[in-house]
């Protein structure tokens, strides 16, 4: 009896020590899943941190050119003019439009730029053009009555050719040109907003730029009309020599007996 007793306590002694280091189990499960939430979140908060960070440096601009903008809306969109931390205690009517006068004109200034160049580039090549036109014309009226009817037909085909460069080089010159007529009727009318506006200072600098590039335009137009002329010219020179040949191989042709004097 008492043995058995003594085994009762036993195995209740076991079982409660088993209860209590399960309990303690549990407990420290718990407290290293919380402290894992807790690491992660840490993590967490720190990626943000650093991201918002980076995003800040991202956006800040230099502290020479820092500007804030105030928002307008027009119509059904918002948009906003960019002003310096000087100029926010005067947030007029007038500085606004002003402002926006300026972006206009440095935008106007740019596809001038652009156009300018473009139909300068296209006019220097059709002028270059022209001038392998003339000198392949130049070598065929000096060879005249001196090539077989096969390199006739040979250089004859390079001239064709040179013909469709330079056809084709016009038309790019007309394209370019249609544009750059564009930009500067774009230049004209920002310049006279900008001064309407009282931005003296962008008006001035964008009827400069106007006259820089029809300056320019005009002194390569000049070089393509003094090729054109010469064109003109060497093929009236062709025409004469050819009249010239055709001359000669018909008298050739005819029995001296026809050109006596009766």
């Amino acid at each position: 009896m008492m043995a058995f007793k003594n085994c009762g306590v036993c195995a209740g002694g076991n079982l409660l020590k088993g209860r209590t280091d399960f309990l303690v189990a549990r407990r420290n499960m718990a407290a290293l899943r919380l402290s894992a939430a807790v690491q992660l979140l840490k993590d967490k908060a720190n990626v943000l941190w650093s991201s918002s960070l980076q995003q800040q440096r991202l956006l800040r601009l230099p502290q020479v050119s820092r500007c804030s903008a105030v928002a307008f809306s027009v119509g059904s969109g918002l948009c906003a003019v960019p002003i310096t931390h000087q100029q926010v205690e005067n947030l007029s009517h007038e500085s606004l439009i002003r402002r926006a006068s300026c972006l206009v004109t440095d935008s106007a200034n740019t596809h001038l730029s652009q156009t300018t160049l473009a139909l300068v580039d296209a006019l220097t090549q059709y002028a270059k053009a022209l001038h392998t036109l003339i000198a392949l014309q130049k070598r065929y009226i000096a060879s005249i009555g001196k090539l077989s009817p096969a390199e006739d037909d040979s250089i004859w085909q390079v001239i064709i050719g040179q013909r469709v460069e330079v056809g084709d080089r016009l038309e790019d010159c007309n394209r370019f040109e249609s544009n750059w007529i564009n930009a500067i009727n774009i230049c004209e009318l920002s310049a006279e907003a900008a001064y309407n506006s009282g931005a003296e200072h962008a008006c001035t600098a964008t009827r400069t730029n106007l006259q820089v590039a029809q300056t320019k335009v005009d002194e390569v137009k000049e070089i393509s009309k003094e090729a054109q002329k010469k064109l003109a010219e060497t093929k009236a020179e062709e025409i004469q020599r050819m009249a010239e040949y055709s001359s000669s191989i018909y008298l050739e042709s005819v029995p001296e007996a026809y050109l006596r004097e009766d």
